[in-house]
This record gives C-alpha cells, sequence and structure tokens, in this order.
C-alpha cells in the first residue's frame, strides 16, 4: 500500500485520457437528445438514474479540482491562480464562439444572413457567454431548424459557468485567508474539508428527496471532493485490495439504482485516482498528445455532434 502523496509529483499520470474520454462521453450522451428529441434512449438513464454524460461531468469537476487546488497551493498566489484559470478557459471559449457564431450559425441558419445578425437570438447567445457567471444560452436563430432540438448549439457548455464559480470560491477562500497568514494553509485546508463533507450531507439529503435536488450543490460537491483528495493525500492510500473492493461493490450496486447513487458517491473518487495513476505503461502514452479535453468539450457540439446526428438518421442501427 502506497500513500496517495506518493504519486501526485509530475505529470506522470492518466488525467490526459481520462479526461479526453469524459469529455466523448459527453458529445455521445448528448447525440441521444440531438437525434431524437430525447435522452431517454441513452442507456445508462433507464438503469442508473443518470447519463454516462453526467458521470463524465463528474469526473471532470473531481479531476478540476484536484488539479486547479494543485495549482493554487503550489503556486500559493492567488493572482498567479487567478490568470492561470482565465488562460485555461476564456481564449479558446471566445475563439469557438466567433467560429459558432460567424462560422456554423450564418451557415447551417434557414434565415438570410441580413436577418440571422439581427435577430436577438444570436447576441443573447454572445452575451450569456462573455459573462459567463450569469448563467447560459443554447439557441442560434433559426440554427438545424430542421432538427428535434432545433436552434440548439454547444448544450455542454452549462458546466463552465459552475466551474468558474467554482474556481472563484477557491480563489477568495484563499485570499480572504491573506489575513492569518501564520494558519492560512491550515484554515483554508479545513474550510476546504469542511464545506465538502457539508455538501456531501446535501447531496444525500436532495437524494432522499429531504432537501430539494441542485445542481450546484452536486457540482460543488465533486469539484471539492477533488479538492479535498489533494489536501488529504498524506491520509489517503491507494490500494489495489481497497480499489477491488470498491469496484465489485459499484458494480453490484448498478443492479439498483437507488442503492447505486449512495456507492457512487462514496466510491467515484476513490476509483478516479487509482486509475489516474496507479495504470501505467502504454496508457501513459497518451500523455504524448497533450491535454485536448477542455478544446473538445468546447468545440464537440459545434462541429461533432449534428454529425454523429446525421449518421444516427441516416444509418439507424448506429450504436448512439
Amino acid at each position: 500500500m502506497m500513500k496517495f502523496s506518493n504519486f501526485t509529483q509530475g505529470r506522470n499520470n492518466n488525467f490526459n485520457l481520462i479526461r479526453m474520454l469524459a469529455a466523448y462521453a459527453v458529445l455521445v450522451t448528448h447525440s441521444f437528445a440531438l437525434a431524437i428529441g430525447t435522452g431517454n434512449a441513452e442507456p445508462f438513464q433507464g438503469s442508473l438514474g443518470m447519463t454516462m454524460g453526467s458521470i463524465a461531468v463528474d469526473i471532470l469537476f473531481l479531476t478540476s479540482g484536484f488539479l486547479v487546488t494543485t495549482s493554487l497551493l503550489t503556486r500559493q498566489s492567488t493572482i498567479e491562480f487567478v490568470w492561470a484559470r482565465v488562460l485555461r478557459i476564456f481564449p479558446a471559449l471566445f475563439a469557438m464562439h466567433f467560429l459558432t457564431v460567424i462560422g456554423l450559425g450564418s451557415f447551417f441558419t434557414t434565415l438570410a444572413w441580413p436577418s440571422y445578425f439581427e435577430d436577438h437570438k444570436l447576441y443573447k447567445y454572445l452575451l450569456k457567454y462573455l459573462i459567463l457567471i450569469t448563467g447560459y444560452a443554447y439557441e442560434l436563430p433559426e440554427f438545424f431548424a430542421h432538427k428535434p432540438y432545433k436552434n440548439t448549439v454547444n448544450s455542454s457548455l452549462w458546466t463552465i459557468p459552475y466551474e468558474i464559480i467554482m474556481y472563484v470560491t477557491l480563489a477568495i477562500t484563499w485570499a480572504c485567508l491573506h489575513v492569518m497568514p501564520k494558519y492560512r494553509s491550515q484554515v483554508f485546508k479545513g474550510t476546504v474539508i469542511s464545506g465538502t463533507a457539508i455538501s456531501c450531507l446535501l447531496v444525500f439529503l436532495g437524494h432522499f428527496n429531504i432537501t430539494a435536488n441542485n445542481h450546484f450543490i452536486w457540482l460543488f460537491f465533486m469539484f471539492f471532493t477533488g479538492s479535498a483528495f489533494f489536501i488529504l493525500k498524506n491520509r489517503i492510500v491507494l490500494s489495489h485490495f481497497i480499489f477491488f473492493i470498491f469496484m465489485i461493490t459499484f458494480l453490484l450496486a448498478t443492479l439498483n439504482r437507488n442503492f447505486f447513487i449512495i456507492v457512487y458517491v462514496v466510491n467515484l473518487a476513490y476509483l478516479l485516482f487509482y486509475v489516474a495513476y496507479i495504470p501505467s505503461g502504454i496508457l501513459r502514452e497518451y500523455n504524448k498528445l497533450g491535454d485536448y479535453s477542455y478544446g473538445f468539450y468546447i468545440y464537440a457540439h459545434s462541429l461533432f455532434s449534428n454529425q454523429l446526428l446525421h449518421c444516427c438518421q441516416v444509418y439507424p442501427c448506429f450504436p448512439w
């Protein structure tokens, strides 16, 4: 058995591959709704109560929480942390929106160009994603108007404002503790762990309908569970035996969707970080390609999902 901290140094891990597979899973899940007008045909929805796309989003938030907390506590600088996040999120996002609105949108709209560029939906779409933290918009004017989900583009981007809120929460918490430099690190870690525990309780209360289910609380829990794993890295053990027990429990839980959610919440993070660090060999070769998961995620519904949709309609036996 090895302490988690023994594996967290450097970049020799499987996060690039995991995040790319997760981004692709979101694309595949959304293709069901785009193709037939409802996501109910997605195979995991009926059996588990959640889609492979929602599981993938949780994985992305867990890894993001872990990696950005690593970055913050390594840099020890709020300004450097914020600037790194800005460079990560906004340039690619703005380029994608320009290409979507000017390129794809103007080409695939059924409106004449003057009408397209005068439509309020276009400017609502642009404004929402320029500000981001105020929410999101999916529609461009008469974009793929003959499809089941007419006007819809890049629906996966609803998670970006939530992720930015997590970054801001992390940065503000760290910055506010500047007033107590001697205890800053300890109080920060305690705050993150406490917040994770409280959000976990709220997730379970929501599952049992004691409180309302809430996207923000769920994603907050996932993100800060990733943060907590970094903070507690010296106390967590990565063990083949624990992984095996968790994996068996996870698979057995798929037989009962109510029980599955409980096991899922408890087990997912450990399974993820075990897979991120323990398997090596040929899997690590993917690291040579770099991390393109964010680019794939934000461009996916503009460039790829409608191609899957087309395959679904032209070839009814297509597996999606």
